[in-house]
């Protein structure tokens, strides 16, 4: 018997949050979605813990990620003037021999 995961969108879990502070009780409101109480408690700290920045879903790995991946170009290009200049000198120096 396999179940399959359920996935949430970030805007369904920030919802669920934004409504968990307006209502009395949690466990009426997860009732409601459909979820388990659990779910929203810890969307709630993540929430608490990284504001705007929770949820980045799957691909989206924030601020860091756009740094890397500048970062892993910038590397690329460096890698790639290396070996250039590397077949450069090979070429020049059987020149001069």
């Amino acid at each position: 018997m396999s179940t399959t995961r359920r996935q949430f969108s970030r805007e369904y879990k920030l919802e669920s949050v934004r409504l968990s502070y307006q209502r009395e009780s949690i466990r009426d409101l997860a009732s409601e979605l459909g979820i388990r109480p659990e779910l929203i408690y810890r969307w709630r700290s993540e929430f608490e813990a990284t504001g705007n920045k929770s949820f980045p879903g799957n691909g989206n790995g924030g601020e860091n990620e756009d740094e890397v991946t500048q970062l892993k170009r910038e590397l690329a290009d460096i890698r790639m003037e290396r070996d250039i200049l590397k077949k450069a000198l090979a070429i020049f120096s059987k020149h001069t021999v």
